[in-house]
């Protein structure tokens, strides 16, 4: 299905962006600035919807497990 495909990507561009922070923190603290800057110029076109994607599509997912579960009571 097309969604979870999407989802998949999602979740790989999260993990990727953690690493790449991670590195870049790093590297900072080494005087490299290119890659904390470029980190920040795309957290809020690019990480942060990313990361908004996934915690709603867990909310999304909790939600209708919790109504499939009621209703089979």
């Amino acid at each position: 299905m097309l969604l979870d495909r999407i989802l998949v990507a999602d979740v790989f561009l999260v993990i990727l962006g953690a690493f790449w922070f991670l590195v870049a923190l790093v590297l900072h603290s080494q005087h490299v600035e290119a890659p904390l800057e470029t980190f920040r110029r795309l957290w809020d076109p690019l990480f942060t919807p990313a990361i908004g994607l996934l915690m709603a599509a867990a909310l999304l997912s909790g939600a209708l497990g919790w109504w499939q579960r009621r209703g089979q009571r």
